[in-house]
């Protein structure tokens, strides 16, 4: 039986000393005159450039043979006159001459090139009949095909697109630096220039090519470079939800390599570190990556975000740049937490623990007050024929970004000054209240003029009433005559998609419910009319409510802010709204009906008790908004609450006590709970 002979177009090269001699020459003068670190841009691959090429072909005086002879010897029939042929050529192709590296490609052809490819490769042979040369092959195949696809009109050519699965498959093995640098530039050059490069990069499993090599790849190496421009680029053209589920696990260890190079490399890389790390980390589809994160025993990662954002942020950088660390630092304590801030670097030059928050708070801060002023002038001044509409949701998105920095600064110093120790400095701690202080100024001051210009819906309010509530909640007593001004307002304030005030109240009830504790904080919540607004909150809570106790949060604190109001009504002697207050019991009752745990129970007696101190029976029965169903629950309810209440805990039985002595002033006035309570 005879062999099948390879076709012309797979046939290997042959092996001779006399090709052996060509590659050698022919890949030196390819390699020589090549720059160490070429950098390599998008606009590079277009058609339309105008950029000179580095394509390395060296530039020297025509001596002997023409253009035309390196041309005749290309498209020799013998392997050795292409080969002789290709040196040739160094010497009359300068680097930005693409019309004549044109010509020299179309010489040489792509059956030559595919067949060096495949015969480097092993394709065609086997073990026992591997070529001598074999790697010289490889690694002159490579090389020639990185160096025309500098050639936009090359590299976007279906040849090679063709060739990126190779050149995958090629990086699946063993390879030395030089040759890994050239497959990824060429990969990276083909993916940019054809319109499928990326698609086909892709579905060769390119991000697993990535996830393996860039570990080993040197810090700050323009190969390092390499490899993220081509991440880059693949996560640009396709989907990023399609990439973290299939690619979870390789995109999150991709993030601590390239969050390694924003830490500790310091020139231009550093910067295309941060728009990938910013990109991946912010995206709506990062959840699956930002849960793999978390539950890596190893934090190295975060420590090298820390590392990078106080780098940008501490030196003078462009704008965008900087609202770009600050949207790596909120992305990075969605992950760890607010605690991030202050972790510790473990390095030659530690990072002191509170300089990272302090940059943080000082940068946020200042994109606060400019975007603040911008969009005051774009919605109130500027003339309503010329708004525009992108650039103010921009800086709407911008401005939800510093706030949401403000508000996790918050919560860190909540947490830190809880805490024993001095993880913050005292003199740290009152630098960042004093600068907290003066943002939630600027805020109010931007909610008083949405306020004078009868606006009171958009999500720019709605963060702004969130960022308020949250530093209220901690310190009521701050910004207390602007807070007291513009209370009646915030409660008004709705979002874009929202039909009522709801979110702006539920963002205010910790401070409402803390100020409410005083009897001035009640009058002044009561007078306001403010407390109207927290019913209706309480109302949508109670029928929105899913039944767990870790869920029960606004609850309790809507609650106990009425509460408060209902206990000191007669010490604030303000005229209150029965009407609002006879839908509460309604709902409160239904709610307790299925009720759980004690505290439940026990908090909806105490108020509807004190509900019930307002009016009669014989007035609720005549309400529109009471039918007879609520009256049973209400009966039920006061009977359960008041049924072996010496067992309750001490705050319970505060709450039952309230009940008790309640029931005691009002039983004549309510038959149907009297009879229902002293009923066996």
């Amino acid at each position: 039986m005879s062999m099948k002979q390879p076709t012309n177009k797979n046939r290997p090269l042959a092996s001779s000393s006399h090709i052996a001699t060509a590659i050698a020459a022919a890949h030196f003068f390819l390699t020589a005159s090549r720059p160490p670190s070429a950098d390599i841009h998008p606009e590079a691959c277009s058609s339309s450039s105008t950029k000179p090429s580095t394509f390395p072909f060296t530039t020297m005086e025509q001596q002997g043979p023409s253009l035309d002879d390196c041309l005749k010897l290309l498209k020799g029939q013998r392997d050795e006159q292409r080969l002789a042929g290709l040196l040739l050529a160094t010497k009359f192709c300068k680097n930005d001459d693409f019309p004549s590296i044109f010509r020299v490609y179309n010489a040489l052809g792509n059956t030559f090139l595919d067949r060096l490819l495949r015969t480097g490769m092993g394709k065609g042979s086997t073990k026992e009949s591997r070529q001598d040369n074999q790697d010289a092959y490889l690694q002159l195949s490579v090389t020639i095909l990185a160096a025309f696809c500098r050639v936009p009109s090359i590299a976007s050519s279906n040849d090679m697109l063709n060739k990126i699965p190779l050149i995958i498959q090629l990086l699946s093995k063993e390879l030395g630096p030089p040759l890994v640098e050239e497959c990824l530039e060429f990969l990276y050059l083909v993916s940019a220039a054809h319109p499928d490069g990326s698609r086909i990069f892709y579905e060769s499993k390119g991000i697993t090519i990535l996830a393996s090599h860039m570990p080993n790849l040197p810090d700050g190496s323009h190969t390092m470079e390499l490899a993220m421009k081509l991440l880059q680029l693949t996560i640009n053209k396709l989907s990023l939800d399609t990439i973290t589920k299939e690619y979870c696990s390789e995109l999150s260890s991709l993030v601590t390599i390239v969050a390694k190079q924003f830490a500790l490399v310091h020139n231009a890389l550093k910067f295309e570190a941060l728009h990938l790390l910013s990109m991946i980390l912010s995206s709506i589809y990062a959840a699956p990556v930002h849960e793999t994160l978390h539950a890596m025993n190893s934090l190295t990662w975060s420590t090298y975000l820390r590392v990078g954002v106080v780098a940008i942020l501490q030196n003078r950088v462009a704008p965008d740049q900087r609202l770009e660390a600050l949207i790596l630092a909120e992305s990075a304590m969605c992950i760890a937490g607010e605690r991030w801030l202050i972790g510790q670097t473990n390095s030659p030059d530690p990072i002191p623990a509170d300089r990272c928050t302090l940059l943080v708070l000082e940068s946020s801060r200042v994109e606060i007050a400019v975007l603040l002023n911008d969009l005051a002038y774009l919605k109130y001044e500027k003339s309503k024929d010329s708004l525009e509409t992108e650039s103010i949701l921009l800086k709407q998105r911008n401005l939800g970004i510093a706030f949401s920095l403000v508000e996790k600064t918050i919560k860190l110093i909540s947490s830190v000054a809880e805490d024993e120790g001095n993880i913050i400095s005292d003199a740290m701690f009152t630098k960042i209240i004093t600068g907290l202080n003066e943002t939630i100024g600027l805020i109010l001051e931007y909610l008083r003029d949405a306020k004078d210009h009868g606006q009171q819906k958009g999500n720019d309010l709605l963060a702004s009433v969130r960022i308020v509530g949250s530093y209220l909640a901690e310190t009521p007593g701050a910004c207390n005559e602007k807070v007291r001004e513009l209370l009646g307002y915030m409660v008004l304030v709705e979002g874009e998609d929202e039909q009522s005030p709801f979110s702006s109240v539920c963002f205010l009830l910790p401070m409402l419910c803390q100020i409410t504790m005083e009897v001035d904080g009640c009058g002044f919540v009561a007078s306001s009319g403010c407390y109207k607004a927290v019913v209706e909150c309480l109302i949508r809570l109670l029928s929105e409510d899913g039944g767990t106790i870790e869920e029960n949060g606004p609850i309790f604190l809507a609650c106990d802010t009425i509460l408060n109001i209902l206990l000191k009504r007669e010490q604030i002697q303000v005229q209150l709204d029965d009407s609002c207050f006879i839908k509460l019991l309604g709902a409160l009752s239904s709610w307790a009906e299925d009720a759980v745990d004690r505290s439940s129970t026990m908090m909806a007696a105490s108020i509807c008790t004190l509900i019930l101190d307002l009016t009669s029976e014989a007035f609720l029965q005549s309400h529109p908004h009471f039918n007879p169903n609520n009256l049973k629950s209400v009966c039920h309810l006061i009977k359960r609450s008041m049924t072996a209440y010496s067992k309750d805990s001490e705050a319970e039985a505060d709450l039952a006590q309230i009940v008790v002595s309640g029931y005691s002033r009002w039983a004549d006035r309510y038959p149907h709970v009297k009879a229902a309570v002293e009923r066996n």
